[in-house]
Parts: structure tokens; C-alpha cells; sequence
């Protein structure tokens, strides 16, 4: 039961991030010009071939809120996406297909991102997620505090299980693509997920006591 529970509740609150990336973003804060110039267009009858300006523009910034639910950092969650970006154009000849092409970046900014965390815990300067203030300021307005309070559960898991779960409820992948993307079996997939939902629904159940505790008057 509490299993069910806390998906459900990670499922909404993911669900509904997904949700601010459809829609228009704020002045200021819209798509962001692409760094790679405009490939030219062949002439002749047919569709435009796809291009990496087309795919930054369309997947910049999905793979942004992806990367900061990873990194928690914003300034590093975009070295991580530029970086996926990169990658793409280097390999640029191989991977026309745009499928092919998402997924290369969906696991090159899954990759980027343990990288990251591994040189932070090596570094020992390793900021645990928490404390960091990683999500936009209008992300957060749009949530309802039971929403908060789950992406704030994420934070603590171990970074392998925040991936699984990052990955399914807020990426949409399946566990064969979840299982491709980051790297690990699918039985490790469907095993960390699970173990991550049961922390979820522990966390949220440690801290509205704590809440509970505090709202009537306990020292404790």
C-alpha cells in the first residue's frame, strides 16, 4: 500500500513537471538560440532533414529539468546538457534519426550527470541535494506542497535510485529504455525502482511526522 502510494505521488508530481516543460516559458527564460549554425537544406521536393539546431531548440530544455533532478545544480545540470550536445555533434553523421539521436542525449546527460556526482564525492565538496536550491523558481510556484514535498523526497535518495525514478515517472522510459539509457539490467531496473518508492514513502512518512511533532508543540 505504501508502495502504491508514494508512485502515485511521484507519478503526479513528475507528471506535472513534465507538464511545465509543454508550456510557454516566462519572458526571459524562453528556448535559448542554438549554438550549432543552420545546416543547409538540399534542394529538391521532401522534408527538411533534421538538424541539431532543430533537436536543441525541440530537447534543450526537457534535458535541462532532466539534468537538475540529477545535479541539483542549474549552472551544472547546462554544462552537462551543452556537453550531451556536443557529443551529438560529434557523432552528428551516424545519428540522423531523431529516435536516435534523443536517446543518444537522454544517455549522455544521464551519464554527464554521474560523472558529476562522482567527482563531487571523490572532491569530498559533495552538497547534498537538499540544501541545493535546484529547481526553478516557477517550477516550484506551480507545485502544490504535497508535489514539493516528494520532489523534495527525491533529494535524498542515492543518486542510482533518483536516476531510476527521475527517469521513469518523469522521462516516461520504459525499464528496457531506462535499462539501455543508464546502463544496467533490466531486473536491476525493476529492483532499485522498488527500493526507491519504499524510501520515498518513508521519507514522506518521517517528515509529516515531524511536521505533525512540530505543529503541536513537542520539543522533541
Amino acid at each position: 500500500m505504501e508502495e502504491e502510494r508514494a508512485e502515485n505521488a511521484v507519478d503526479r508530481t513528475l507528471g506535472r513537471l513534465r507538464a511545465i516543460d509543454s508550456r510557454p516559458a516566462p519572458d526571459g527564460t524562453g528556448p535559448q538560440p542554438s549554438p550549432f549554425p543552420p545546416e543547409p537544406v538540399p534542394d529538391g521536393p521532401g522534408e527538411q532533414p533534421l538538424t541539431l539546431a532543430d533537436l536543441y531548440r525541440d530537447h534543450r530544455l526537457r534535458l535541462m529539468r532532466l539534468a537538475m533532478l540529477l545535479v541539483d545544480i542549474p549552472a551544472t545540470a547546462e554544462d552537462v546538457v551543452q556537453e550531451a550536445f556536443t557529443g551529438l555533434h560529434r557523432h552528428w553523421t551516424g545519428l540522423r534519426d531523431e529516435t536516435a539521436a534523443v536517446a543518444y542525449l537522454r544517455a549522455a546527460v544521464v551519464n554527464g550527470s554521474r560523472s558529476v556526482l562522482r567527482r563531487r564525492r571523490t572532491a569530498r565538496e559533495y552538497v547534498p541535494p537538499h540544501s541545493a536550491n535546484a529547481r526553478s523558481a516557477e517550477s516550484l510556484a506551480m507545485l502544490s506542497a504535497e508535489h514539493q514535498s516528494v520532489v523534495d523526497a527525491l533529494s535524498f535518495l542515492p543518486p542510482r535510485q533518483r536516476e531510476v525514478l527521475v527517469l521513469r515517472y518523469y522521462g516516461g522510459l520504459t525499464e528496457s529504455e531506462i535499462s539501455e539509457a543508464a546502463g544496467m539490467s533490466r531486473g536491476t531496473v525493476k529492483s532499485t525502482a522498488s527500493r526507491a518508492l519504499d524510501a520515498v514513502a518513508r521519507i514522506m512518512e518521517e517528515r509529516a511526522g515531524a511536521s505533525a511533532t512540530r505543529r503541536q508543540g513537542d520539543p522533541r
